[in-house]
């Protein structure tokens, strides 16, 4: 399906509420029921979607991936739009939520499979990266490969520093250069063992 614009929310506070409301609803034929949802960074929905057919009365529970676009500054006027997907489709976005994923009944269409794994693995990275060790400020990171910098140097150890007045570490080169490294913790990084202490 394609992209639909709209000039209003319909009365919604937010667009996840449209969209809550949007995928929720009785027909004859069998009624559709959000069960759980996020919308992550304002661009993309997921959510767990219940069907129950009315004459057989099975019930599946699916995901749905929403591209969204908000701007309620829009100088057309359009201020929300969004194009859905199922995952049996094989979405290319993949920051599912596991409440979402949780719900989700059994199913054996391949994307569908593969679009669950995806998102699962990039869970586990992001759980994998949150329990990685952080540096204390004076403590030595030793970094797989060398980490390449804007003014053309490259350093495989940098110190952990915390600077008077700045939130955060920065890291102290070894020439005594500072350096702040976005996305840090997805680095493969070791930090020293600190040297045993000197003698009396």
């Amino acid at each position: 399906m394609g992209w639909l614009f709209m000039r209003s929310l319909g009365g919604h506070a937010t667009p996840k509420a449209y969209l809550d409301d949007q995928f929720t609803y009785e027909r004859p034929e069998g009624r559709s029921r959000v069960l759980a949802s996020r919308l992550v960074g304002l661009r993309t929905y997921y959510a767990a979607v219940e069907h129950g057919a009315a004459t057989t009365g099975s019930r599946e529970v699916w995901g749905l991936v929403c591209l969204v676009r908000y701007n309620p500054r829009d100088r057309e006027g359009y201020v929300f739009g969004y194009k859905d997907m199922s995952e049996s489709t094989g979405p290319v976005e993949d920051a599912c939520p596991a409440e979402v994923l949780d719900l989700l009944t059994p199913t054996d269409k391949t994307f569908a499979l593969e679009w669950r794994a995806r998102c699962r693995a990039r869970l586990a990275a992001r759980r994998a990266i949150k329990a990685k060790p952080a540096p204390q400020p004076g403590q030595l990171v030793v970094f797989a490969s060398p980490i390449q910098f804007r003014n053309g140097r490259s350093f495989t150890q940098l110190r952990a520093i915390r600077l008077p007045g700045r939130r955060g570490l920065v890291f102290q080169a070894e020439d005594g250069g500072f350096y702040r490294i976005p996305g840090f913790k997805a680095l493969d990084y070791a930090i020293a063992p600190a040297p045993p202490p000197v003698a009396a």
